[in-house]
């Protein structure tokens, strides 16, 4: 595997690629070290779409909560099917109903610490375990810049938690992604047109005017800790 050698002048030839253009540049530096993950939420197919044009073969990491919605559920079989993506379901050790018993409804506490350790229990440590395991060293998202603060000031390549992030959707907007979907006749998500603009776990989001992320996990988050450089909490006395 070919090492990134000089980071910024890797930065500016991706700056200058295109998404798909990109994913095809991280297939052939990384190879079977490259990923791709998704949430399968309101703007997922863009990138699954985009990868099954130039590299279908690479895997797809989806990190299945446990706590997501029914129609998530419905739009990732729908969207594994059609595209035939190589998915990979990624879920924690910890068990809904046992962490609740343990632990307690984390996403309920007033305790800002108990929605990161949530995060860390579902989502990021989980994925971390399995890319670890599949020796990923790249993996791909689809992270806007538009979309929080942390995201408007990444670049296209980054270390991130001890392998490389890449980041092809990072300078679209929510009109490229719309148009994109719509030349391709991609299906958007169930929950849609009834006004989430943004979906993730069902405590966490809801119909939201378009406030998109600003709206998840009742205002008080914008990020689940997965495009973060690290947790902020260590341990969860389990």
């Amino acid at each position: 595997m070919q090492l990134v050698q000089d980071l910024e002048a890797t930065q500016a030839e991706l700056e200058a690629l295109e998404a798909p253009e990109q994913l095809r540049w991280a297939n052939d530096h990384f190879g079977s070290g490259f990923a791709v993950t998704t949430s399968f939420g309101t703007q997922s197919a863009v990138l699954l779409h985009l990868l099954v044009g130039v590299a279908p073969d690479v895997p797809v990491y989806w990190i299945d909560t446990g706590y997501l919605f029914p129609e998530t559920y419905q739009y990732a079989a729908d969207l594994t099917q059609r595209l035939k993506l190589n998915l990979k379901v990624v879920q924690p050790e910890l068990s809904p109903a046992r962490m609740e018993a343990l632990l307690g409804r984390l996403w309920e506490s007033e305790n800002p610490d108990d929605l990161v350790t949530y995060h860390r229990l579902r989502k990021v440590e989980p994925l971390d375990q399995a890319l670890d395991a599949a020796e990923v060293s790249c993996w791909a998202s689809g992270v806007r810049a538009g979309q929080t603060d942390n995201r408007a000031a990444m670049r296209p390549l980054e270390r991130l938690r001890g392998r490389w992030s890449l980041r092809p959707l990072l300078r679209w907007t929510r009109r490229d992604v719309y148009y994109y979907m719509e030349k391709h006749e991609l299906p958007q998500h169930p929950l849609f047109e009834q006004g989430y603009s943004t979906v993730g776990d069902w405590h966490s989001s809801a119909p939201d005017d378009g406030l998109g992320r600003a709206s998840r996990f009742g205002g008080r988050h914008q990020e689940c800790g997965l495009h973060l450089p690290e947790t902020l909490v260590e341990g969860a006395g389990i």
